[in-house]
Order: C-alpha cells, then structure tokens, then sequence
C-alpha cells in the first residue's frame, strides 16, 4: 500500500468520528415534537404572524411563529373563590367541558382526569381544569359534592362555573371545541348538551398542545406521555 493511500486511510479514520461527535452533538439529540395549535393571524392581511427569536442557534430559524393563547376569563370555583386564567400562567394544564348531571361521557372524562392527577400528583406545575356546560345547576356547592366523588385535590384540579355566555365563548373561541345547550320538541332549551369528549393539554404559555379522547384509556395514556414530554422540555430550559 503506498503512502499516499495510507494517508488517506489515517485522514478517515481522525475526521470520520469528528464529524460524527459534532453532527450528534448539534443536531443528532432526540426530540418527540409536540404540535403547536392555532397560529394567530394578522386581522388586516391574514397573514400569521411572526415574531423574532433572539435566541435561535445557529441551525435555527431566527423567526417564531406566535400562537393563539388560551384568552381571559373570570369564572368562580367550587369553593367559591374567583377564578381567572393567572391561576393557570406558568402551569401545564389539562381542561375539559363537563356538567353533572350528564350520565354518560362525562363520568368517563373525570375518571381519566382523577387517573392524570394521580400520576402527576408530585408535580405542582401540571394543574386539572373542569368548565361546567350548565352553570345554573352546577353551583359552587354543587361542584364541591361533585369533586369529592374523584377525590380532586384543590390544588391540582378545578371545577369552575359562571355565566353560560362566558363559558360557552371559551370553549367555543379558547380551546376550539363544540358545545351547545339542547332543545325540546318545542324549541326550548332543556337539561341536555352536546359537547365534546376531548381533554386539552395547554402548555405553560397558553398555546393549545394536543387533544385526546378522554372516554379513551390508551389515548390519555398518549396524554400522560405528552405531559412528561413537555415537563422535560421545560426542565431542559430550567423553567
């Protein structure tokens, strides 16, 4: 083998695994990406807007698109206490549209919420949310009676009621989801409602992360999985 091929063969075998060492060092780690959802539109030109990202690495796009966040509200809790969405700022959280006296998903949405709390119940930063659909019989009290039965912690789950106006303007508006009062043979609204069965995951920011079937045990198993995710993303960020 003459000289020069040795050479060759020497220069391969140093540079080869520093190529390998800097492509796993800046692009080679692992990430299970989460959807962001809804990005906010310019009103005058329809446009999505854009915001700068003085943080970007090199390999990364200097701007970010911005998301539509979950917007404000002033409800009441089940014990009472006023409500607004501060008391969600910084949290992970999960919510869902509910009412008590509904029999058939809704028992099957707060056993799967009851599951979440109790496998993140060492984690202060992921917080429950239920938005009653039926605030003229879902009292403060009444939702008290109904948190015991799936042993909500205060700290870690709330049950909120107001204005029907207000609530059915978050769903519908906040976290995209359907929800209507019924009405009877003769037009009138009676004590029925359709809504959804989806559970939301709302990172710390207020941007809409995943929807999940909560009558689905395997789909709020993919939730728990995606929360881990995004508590790993923010430890990494120490935030």
């Amino acid at each position: 083998m003459n000289k020069l091929a040795k050479a060759g063969i020497l220069t391969a075998v140093l540079v080869i695994p520093a190529f390998i060492f800097i492509y796993l060092r800046f692009f080679g780690e692992n990430h299970y990406t989460l959807r962001r959802y809804y990005p906010l539109e310019d009103s005058l030109t329809g446009n999505i807007v854009m915001r700068e990202n003085p943080a970007a690495k090199f390999f990364e796009p200097k701007q970010d698109t911005v998301f539509r966040t979950i917007p404000p509200f002033r409800l009441l809790d089940q014990d009472s206490a006023v409500v607004t969405e501060a008391a969600l700022k910084g949290k992970i959280h999960v919510a869902d549209f509910f009412f008590t006296r509904c029999g058939s998903i809704c028992p099957k949405l707060s056993s799967q919420l009851s599951r979440v709390q109790e496998v993140f119940s060492q984690q202060p930063d992921v917080h429950l949310i239920s938005y009653s659909i039926d605030p003229e019989h879902d009292t403060p009290a009444v939702l008290r009676r109904y948190a015991r039965e799936y042993d909500a912690r205060p700290d870690r789950w709330t049950f909120v009621t107001g204005p029907q106006a207000d609530i059915y303007r978050l769903a519908l508006k906040g976290y995209f989801l359907p929800v209507q009062q019924d009405e009877d043979e003769n037009g009138n609204p009676d004590e029925t409602f359709t809504h959804s069965e989806k559970l939301v995951l709302v990172d710390k920011e207020g941007v809409i992360r995943g929807y999940y079937d909560g009558t689905d045990k395997k789909d709020v198993d993919r939730l728990i999985l995606e929360i881990r995710v995004l508590l790993d993303i923010y430890a990494k960020r120490g935030s």
